[in-house]
């Protein structure tokens, strides 16, 4: 095969693939292996090994090694008091893991998710790059560090998001390594069912004030405690249909916050969205997409949340079975997830002070792990739209 320009370099590309133009050099046969000079200068034989053993790499290069961590990024015990202030234990964004499942209405399994989501994220490395952007996200300015998952007592949800609760308060309490774009890390959350969103809301309502919430979901998750839950007893009033009422009523969300791929029943004809509305909310369905398309469900979100402070929550539920099964409440009719990620991307430049992807059951997925490969595509993206804009928190206007 003639390996021309047209074939390797960037002319006939679109824009995304600027960042892949060759340097002409490159289109040479000897520099892309394929002939050339033979003369035997600086060319390693194909059997090739190395001879002493400081030459022998057991660290990197491979997925299957040290431990499990998303995207192969360093882990931090992020809980211990010991040596925090090294340069070593610093970061900017911390990924935690809410092994929490035990307010859900449909199947359980949620809390295997953070291990799930990590295993769909070991094809990922800080070092790789996008193929739309050419851009290292996980290589730029931030410090990211996965924290491992925080122990939860599966016996009593109370002291579980308790327990929670203060896992968020304490690594977003911890100095950033990059201090002079933002003293406050910031938390990307894997669930765990959606109840776990909550003690994350509260987090950044201490750090940041208020926020806008993108929802990301099928189910609005604004429903009355009375409706679901409540009736029985004010313990079970908190689960993951109603943990965003909850946090209205405790003020962690601005009026100006919006669901985005809704398509499950309501439980009561007017009164559910009249909730909704009253606990801030503006809704796009999952159909809407066929009228605007990804564009439009861009702008729509962009418009409602204006310049304010973002947190986004991303059920997985929000895509349809076919590309997420694994999953407790699953809704026919969903978007995929080449359209949940094109919109996610479309979202640069908001500030996102935090984020979470959740409602990951591994247990009913497949044997290709499509739902556990989507999940971890969307956090990567989430990391991205965090990594894409430093957000100042209220330590960095305190004079």
């Amino acid at each position: 095969m003639r390996l021309t320009p047209t074939l390797l370099g960037a002319s006939s590309l679109g824009p995304f693939a600027a960042a892949w133009q060759l340097p002409q050099n490159a289109l040479q046969p000897e520099s892309l292996g394929l002939g050339g000079s033979h003369d035997g200068q600086d060319q390693r034989p194909f059997s090739w090994a190395p001879t002493r053993d400081d030459d022998v790499d057991i660290v990197t290069g491979s997925q299957f090694r040290g431990l499990k961590t998303f995207a192969n990024l360093p882990y931090v015990n992020c809980f211990s008091d010991e040596e925090q202030y090294a340069q070593d234990q610093k970061y900017d964004i911390a990924i935690l893991g809410a092994p929490f499942d035990t307010a859900t209405s449909g199947r359980p399994g949620a809390r295997y998710g953070p291990q799930g989501i990590r295993t769909g994220s070991q094809r990922m490395f800080p070092g790789s790059y996008s193929i739309y952007t050419g851009e290292s996200t996980l290589s730029s300015w931030a410090r990211v560090v996965d924290a491992g998952d925080v122990g939860l007592t599966w016996f009593d949800n109370t002291v579980a998001l308790k327990q929670l609760d203060k896992a968020h308060r304490v690594i977003s309490s911890r100095p950033a390594a990059n201090a002079s774009l933002s003293k406050t890390p910031r938390i990307l959350t894997l669930g765990g069912d959606h109840t776990t969103t909550l003690s994350a809301l509260r987090s950044t309502s201490e750090k940041w004030g208020d926020v806008s919430v993108i929802h990301f979901d099928s189910h609005i998750d604004t429903w009355d405690p009375k409706v679901i839950g409540g009736g029985l007893s004010d313990y079970a009033g908190l689960n993951h249909g109603t943990f965003l009422h909850i946090a209205h009523e405790e003020g962690l969300i601005r009026n100006t916050s919006i669901h985005a791929g809704i398509r499950a029943p309501l439980m009561r004809r007017k009164g559910d969205l009249r909730n909704d509305m009253r606990c801030g909310f503006d809704l796009i369905t999952a159909r809407a997409i066929d009228k605007i398309g990804t564009d439009g469900i861009i702008s729509k979100i962009k418009e409602r949340v204006g310049d304010s402070n973002v947190y986004i929550s991303v059920d997985i539920d929000v895509l349809d079975p076919a590309h997420a099964p694994a999953t407790g409440t699953a809704e026919p009719g969903g978007w995929t997830s080449r359209e949940l990620l094109t919109i996610l991307d479309g979202l640069s430049g908001l500030k996102v002070v935090g984020a979470d992807v959740v409602e990951v059951a591994p247990i009913y997925d497949n044997p290709g792990e499509t739902t556990l490969l989507a999940a971890a595509e969307v956090g990567l993206s989430l990391l991205t739209l965090m990594i894409d804009n430093p957000v100042q928190s209220k330590a960095d206007k305190e004079v």
